[in-house]
């Protein structure tokens, strides 16, 4: 009877022990430490000046340090790879695009799903690219360029950050679509590319907002077309490509991702915290600068973006005719 005893009183201590510990974990919530932005790309690229523009207010609204962390290659399936195979916990994090689906059909085997290894946690914006010409090449409008590389095909390059980047699809995308014979000139960087077009070893690129607008009155190249399906308001008075080339839409989202299975707790703070930041003055206006839209939604609605978005830059890359291996 005392054995028996004995063991119900060591079952009840046990039970009121995991009890204690599930309330200590509930009156410790998250986050309890630094929490890590992992960056696909090199530090100067739109995600990387991204992340930092929020990283401290994010941090001190969580009260946790946000740390930002460049882990680039192999197109940004370096770092997406790093953070699907991370714990689910809200401590990893990617600031990703539309790169990071575009990469599901780039590249013919990935370690990790892009839609199913993630959640998506924080919407952040949205951005759009500008057609970049050097000066030399005598073209006022799209519909101009398509006549002049049509009439000397393989004969102009274009300046890409790299097989994979936006850079490199957005532009492989438009030549699929108007018929044309451009050669790639792969670069470092979005800025390395850039410096090809000022230069004029390149006659084109493809940039982002970011890297272009600086240039917008620059001599030496001209802002030719937006990609987004109309007029961006960064660049008032430059035409979408889609008024000379109909169906041509190239732009992108930013967000935070989380591995998937992380909790729907973290995912709704973490959500509701970037939601309240791109609504303020500031952070609007850092990124209006990078020629970035803020904007939030809920955490719902970010993944049906993100399943539409992964269908749609699929269309894109089979158009193209791009691979990444």
């Amino acid at each position: 009877m005392n054995a028996s005893l004995d063991s119900w009183a060591r079952k009840l201590l046990a039970a009121g022990a995991a009890l204690l510990a599930m309330a200590a974990q509930a009156a410790d919530p998250w986050p309890v430490k630094p929490i890590k932005i992992v960056i696909p790309f090199s530090a100067g690229g739109v995600q990387d000046t991204l992340a930092r523009s929020i990283s401290n207010e994010l941090g001190a609204a969580l009260g946790q340090p946000v740390i930002v962390e460049n882990r680039a290659g192999a197109g940004g399936t370096v770092a997406a790879n790093f953070v699907a195979k991370s714990a689910p916990d809200g401590y990893t994090l990617v600031l990703a695009a539309a790169s990071h689906n575009i990469n599901g059909t780039l590249f013919s085997k990935l370690n990790y799903d892009p839609v199913k290894d993630f959640v998506g946690a924080a919407y952040v914006g949205n951005t759009s690219y500008i057609m970049v010409v050097n000066a030399s090449v005598p073209v006022k409008n799209v519909a101009e360029f398509v006549a002049y590389a049509k009439a000397r095909p393989g004969q102009l390059n274009y300046a890409t950050a790299g097989a994979g980047s936006a850079t490199h699809l957005s532009m492989a995308y438009f030549n699929g679509m108007a018929g044309l014979d451009i050669v790639n000139i792969p670069t470092k960087g979005a800025g390395e590319a850039m410096t090809e077009v000022l230069s004029g070893r390149s006659h084109v690129m493809i940039n982002a907002n970011n890297v272009a607008l600086p240039f917008a009155k620059d001599s030496r190249v001209r802002l030719l077309a937006v990609t987004s399906e109309k007029a961006s308001p960064f660049v008032p008075g430059v035409e979408p490509i889609s008024a000379a080339l109909p169906g041509y839409v190239f732009d992108s989202w930013f967000g935070l991702l989380a591995p998937a299975g992380t909790p729907t707790e973290i995912v709704n703070k973490l959500n509701a915290e970037v939601g309240k930041l791109v609504k303020r003055a500031d952070i609007i206006e850092r990124l209006h600068k990078q020629g970035i839209e803020p904007g939030s939604m809920a955490p719902e609605a970010f993944a049906q973006l993100l399943r539409q978005d992964f269908e749609r830059m699929a269309k894109v890359v089979k158009t193209s005719g791009a691979k990444a291996d």
